[in-house]
């Protein structure tokens, strides 16, 4: 299997444009790197964001980021139980949550988000968080609403739009079992990934006062610059969509079903059943 990424960073003013192409076919399964990136403004380039902003398309989002900056991730409880990923998260220093809950130690842990984020906006030799601010995936084609944690440092963000264009199977179908959906994926010849790396975005004083303003205007320039659709569709609608697919949708949750359904971006925005 191929792994092809094209990374296009947006920078203004555009001076040059360089391709690196790195292939070795000692190693099975072979990785492509289409690397397409412009100079830009030096000062520009002294500006230090805090944290790195994607859209969440799929689990190969973060070995991309992984392999890009090495940043810290937040991640769920479980991922540090996980066989070898939860030993790279841990060496990575990533800061673990549990959902479900809504306490003390939720708030701890945005506490502790916040201070990487300011600490790696003033020091470039500290690990940058790497967030999706949208809380779940999509079939890369939506953008779903942002949470405002990423935005409460107040410091400079890097925003970065991943999109997999595929043929016949999707990196983003998260529906079926984690073991197929490897296996299938395994089964094409190449897998694309393009990255479209935005210029570093400086709040306003009014943004930093107001973290929800910050996270929707961060949300409609990569809406714009991605060519994605904007969707107010959040994981509480995904989870309630993913059950009535697999048949275990309750009695309260078949009527918030069918308001869902009402919705037009619903079906186009998450994931469809696997036949």
């Amino acid at each position: 299997m191929n792994l092809i990424v094209q990374n296009n960073s947006l920078r203004m003013p555009q001076l040059g444009v360089v391709r690196v192409t790195v292939e070795d076919e000692r190693m099975m399964p072979s990785v492509s790197l289409n690397f397409t990136n412009a100079s830009r403004d030096q000062s520009e380039e002294l500006e230090i964001p805090g944290a790195i902003i994607s859209n969440h398309v799929s689990y190969l989002d973060i070995l991309y980021h992984m392999s890009s900056s090495f940043p810290s991730f937040v991640a769920k409880r479980s991922v540090a139980k996980l066989p070898l990923v939860g030993l790279i998260s841990k060496c990575l220093g990533c800061v673990y949550v549990q959902r479900e809950l809504k306490s003390s130690d939720f708030k701890g842990v945005s506490g502790i988000v916040n201070e990487r984020i300011r600490e790696a906006h003033q020091n470039k030799f500290a690990p940058k968080m790497m967030l999706f601010p949208e809380g779940t995936t999509t079939n890369g084609d939506y953008l779903l609403p942002f949470k405002t944690g990423a935005f409460l440092a107040k410091a400079p963000v890097l925003p970065v739009i991943l999109r997999y264009p595929y043929q016949r199977f999707s990196p983003a179908w998260d529906s079926i079992s984690g073991a197929r959906h490897v296996i299938l994926l395994l089964c094409q010849f190449a897998n694309y990934m393009e990255v479209t790396r935005l210029p570093v975005y400086r709040p306003s004083e009014q943004e930093k006062e107001d973290p929800k303003l910050y996270a929707e205007n961060v949300r409609k320039l990569m809406a714009q610059e991605g060519n994605l659709i904007l969707s107010d569709i959040g994981l509480a609608e995904k989870r309630v969509y993913h059950a009535a697919l697999n048949g275990n949708t309750r009695t309260g949750d078949k009527e918030s079903f069918k308001d869902l359904s009402k919705n037009c971006h619903m079906h186009a925005a998450l994931h469809q059943k696997d036949d």
